[in-house]
């Protein structure tokens, strides 16, 4: 068994070599192990779509909840996992330190904090508090017994605040902070990404999906280091199942089942985890 601290230094290597990597991100123990057995290298949880796998809204589940969830992933495959820790689960720096505690307590090797309050009034913490926040975060990874990388996010793209600069300023000092990982999610263009890149001196992290035209050798070629996708799988899954319920009840056909992934398949890649 691959042991906490041999998972982490694997994950730090990644970042570490030349090109981007894809860390897909499951939202529940099953998809985790076909993620695994498709040869990804790491996996990353996504908030978005544990919620909606328990029927809640995005923000919708608690960090009692969300280490529940991350023990699951982890347990599930011998690859290593880093989560979204959303906001930290509390306004003060404390929490977020809490947070990552529970977090390298439940397994994981690495994990983001966020800069937004999920307050619709107040989204974005103000630029001191969030850099207070991070700084709490960092200290409590170095304090852990292996290399726990964490992931500082400026949200101001995903709360109708498009303020580049303001975005740049926040994850440069994120950097000085000592957060080993940079994420901007809502970036949408070339420009954008690569103005980003060229501004801090860490890896950075972009949501897939936006900018949707870019492949990984693209965003490889921009300097990208890690590309996640967030809830995007987990919508996909349930953009099919919704569209399989709907034709059963508006047509009464079922010709969803010709391209439903065979029971003997699945049975197959779930039984060779559970015999390994």
């Amino acid at each position: 068994m691959t042991t906490q601290s041999e998972k982490a230094k694997a994950f730090r290597d990644l970042h570490q070599r030349k090109g981007a990597f894809v860390i897909p991100n499951p939202w529940d123990a099953g998809t985790a192990r076909l993620l695994a057995h498709l040869g990804f290298e790491a996996l990353a949880t996504t908030s978005a779509g544990f919620a909606f796998s328990q029927g809640r809204p995005d923000g919708g589940v608690t960090r009692a909840d969300t280490m529940a969830h991350v023990r699951a992933i982890v347990g599930a495959t011998e690859l290593p996992v880093s989560a979204d820790l959303e906001g930290g689960f509390g306004d003060a720096p404390e929490d977020c330190a809490e947070t990552i505690r529970q977090g390298a307590a439940s397994g994981l090797v690495g994990g983001s904090i966020e800069d937004s309050t999920g307050r619709k009034d107040d989204p974005i913490y103000a630029y001191d508090r969030a850099v207070e926040r991070v700084r709490a975060a960092v200290a409590m990874a170095r304090s852990l017994p292996f290399p726990f990388t964490l992931t500082a996010r400026s949200e101001n793209f995903l709360w109708g605040r498009p303020d580049l600069a303001d975005t740049i300023k926040r994850l440069q000092a994120f950097q000085e902070a000592g957060a080993d990982v940079l994420y901007a999610p809502g970036l949408k263009t070339r420009e954008e990404i690569a103005t980003l890149i060229r501004a801090v001196d860490r890896p950075v992290n972009i949501l897939a999906g936006i900018p949707g035209a870019l492949s990984v050798a693209e965003l490889s070629e921009i300097g990208v280091k890690r590309i996640s996708v967030g809830g995007a799988l987990a919508r996909a899954a349930f953009g099919a199942f919704m569209t399989a319920a709907k034709e059963m009840r508006t047509a009464g056909t079922f010709t969803f089942t010709d391209t439903a992934m065979p029971s003997r398949e699945l049975n197959a890649i779930f039984a060779g985890w559970q015999t390994s």
